[in-house]
């Protein structure tokens, strides 16, 4: 009889409760980093290259098919490469505190640098270094930076091999300080303070010919603007030209060989939405204007312009909706270069001096509704052809998509991908005074249960990458399906890079593993390949966990490089708590 007595009670304590050691998935997401302590000029016990050595850890197989098997008429798929992970560095994180460390890939020679922050013991007070790595993640220099003790970080970005940092003040708003780092002129130092007065939040930040572009919000929280920062004068200026109220989206595309930028701005008046381009000189000053919009009841909602570096091209694709203003019908693409006829002028450009709009419905993709079962997709698509058929108005989706620059593709056109995404909510219940007296227990009190929703980050569900030729024509489409996918900022996790065969590759890292797709244009592949994140040479007798705050960022070619905090457990000695890199190749 105690058996069966004492059986249920276990099972329930093993169900219940991870074991002694373990962690729920995605617990300790959001730990903030301890202490940074960095490691003196030259190798040192508190960091530490490792040349990991290849083949990694197979990847896991999937448990069942994501994707319909391929028709017998589509091209075989390549075998899939396995990443290498062919280099790694730690940081040592010893001790409590606070800390920070910010990763910048630099594609120009293959190097990589990092600005890390040190508390500085018994004060508030963080001490800045810039670290200089190679391509092997060996370091090459480090450079301490005097960082004012009023600013703190915002945002980093790169020109060629100059690395810039920007600090705001917390004492004076509208006060910045930036900060360049030459890595080709032997790590020298250069710094500038702006006097903004009514900038406050910084959405954007670029470098175009020693300036920085940068889109903020200004004083008054209701207007976007762009703002221009002159490192070589130390002067500022507002561009008028950029000026839209919230809540305006705004995306930016610059070509440092010729200096000119352009922004494409989205419009609305609360019933229409439409798109807005304006091109820029290197100093701000506006070269032209051109209005893009819809001439239905369509509204163009947030596009992308193909690499301005590719002047025999001149793209812009997007979303579009519905009436609705909040979701995503489909994608819109159109070719900005002039129609026959069409005579260039300067100024403004007419909505229609460029070549029709061309719109593809979500239901026109073969693959943007993979996440769904395959008998439910199905049942979607025969209902949306019975109203085809019946000339009933189309169904409107509620999709918000993210998109990511639009880059070229190796036999011509370009490819655009988009994160599908959805604000995640959670609900807190509680008992609250129903008589107006704050939180206040009253004995004998009328109380009420009341839920309260809390925002709970970004949730990702598959990434959309499509292919369209020069002139809008879509070519083909794919997507990458994945699951708990969160983030409370609204920003890219998933990259992308191309492959030498001609394959792109998409992949995110998911706490101890590297997430990837390979995408041979509309051929179906498996969403669920995995690779676990070394963590030595030989990739066993270590185990990594509490892994949070991390990151993929396109580092060169075909090469990516993960970041984040960590604690790592070997087998024998002691724990660290670590900040890594680690070096991913697909080759």
């Amino acid at each position: 009889m105690k058996r069966y007595i004492l059986l249920p009670c276990l099972l329930l304590l093993a169900w219940g409760e991870p074991a002694l050691g373990q962690r729920p998935r995605g617990a300790g997401r959001m730990r903030k980093p301890a202490a940074i302590v960095l490691p003196p000029p030259g190798p040192g016990p508190l960091a530490q290259t490792l040349q990991l050595s290849p083949p990694p850890p197979a990847p896991r197989a999937p448990a069942r098919p994501v994707l319909a098997p391929a028709p017998a008429s589509s091209p075989a798929l390549t075998p899939a490469p396995l990443p290498e992970q062919t280099a790694r560095l730690e940081l040592r994180l010893p001790g409590d505190g606070d800390g920070e460390v910010h990763v910048q890939p630099l594609a120009a020679d293959s190097s990589i640098v990092l600005l890390a922050g040190q508390q500085v013991r018994n004060t508030s007070r963080i001490a800045f270094y810039f670290q200089h790595y190679d391509a092997q993640l060996r370091r090459r220099r480090e450079v301490p930076v005097a960082v004012p003790p009023e600013f703190g970080f915002v945002r980093l970005c790169a020109e060629g091999r100059t690395v810039y940092a920007l600090f705001s003040s917390r004492q004076e708003p509208g006060r910045l300080w930036v900060v360049a780092f030459d890595t080709a002129g032997g790590g020298a130092l250069r710094s500038q303070t702006f006097e903004t007065k009514l900038s406050r939040e910084i959405v954007e930040l670029r470098a175009v010919e020693g300036s920085l572009f940068a889109t903020v919000v200004l004083s008054n929280a209701t207007h976007l603007t762009a703002l221009l920062l002159n490192m070589g004068t130390g002067q500022f200026r507002y561009l008028p030209s950029i000026y839209e109220p919230l809540p305006a989206q705004l995306s930016f595309e610059a070509d440092e060989r010729t200096g000119r930028a352009a922004y494409v701005l989205s419009q609305t008046n609360g019933r229409k939405a439409r798109l807005q381009l304006k091109q820029l000189g290197a100093n701000g000053q506006l070269l032209g204007a051109e209005v893009v919009q819809a001439e239905s009841e369509r509204n163009l909602l947030t596009a992308q312009l193909s690499p301005l570096a590719d002047s025999s091209a001149r793209l812009l694709a997007g979303t579009y909706s519905l009436r609705e203003l909040s979701y995503a019908q489909g994608l819109f693409a159109t070719d900005l270069r002039p129609a026959a006829g069409a005579a260039p002028g300067a100024g403004a450009v007419p909505a229609n001096a460029h070549a029709p709009l061309r719109f593809y419905d979500f239901l026109r993709f073969k693959h943007f509704f993979d996440f769904l079962k395959p008998q439910r997709e199905q049942r979607l698509r025969q209902r949306a052809a019975r109203r085809q058929q019946q000339a009933l108005a189309p169904r409107r989706w509620r999709y918000r998509l993210l998109l990511h620059s639009m880059q070229p593709l190796p036999g011509g056109g370009f490819v655009l991908t988009a994160e599908v995404y959805y604000p995640h909510y959670r609900y807190n219940n509680g008992f609250y005074p129903a008589s107006g007296l704050g939180s206040a227990f009253v004995p004998g009190g009328n109380y009420a249960n009341s839920s309260t929703r809390v925002f709970d980050g970004y949730s990702t569900t598959q990434a959309l990458v499509c292919g369209f030729a020069p002139d809008g024509t879509l070519l083909w489409d794919n997507s990458f399906v994945v699951k708990d996918l969160r983030r409370f900022k609204l920003t890219e996790v998933i990259r992308q890079a191309p492959l030498p065969d001609g394959r792109l590759v998409l992949a995110y890292v998911d706490e101890e593993e590297l997430c990837y797709k390979l995408v041979q244009q509309a051929t179906p592949s498996p969403n669920d390949l995995r690779v676990p994140l070394q963590t030595s040479a030989t990739g066993t007798g270590e185990r990594a966990y509490d892994t949070n705050d991390t990151d993929l960022q396109t580092w060169f070619g075909s090469t990516f490089v993960a970041s984040g905090f960590q604690h790592v457990r070997p087998d024998k000695g002691p724990e660290r708590e670590v900040f890594f890199l680690n070096k991913i190749v697909f080759k």
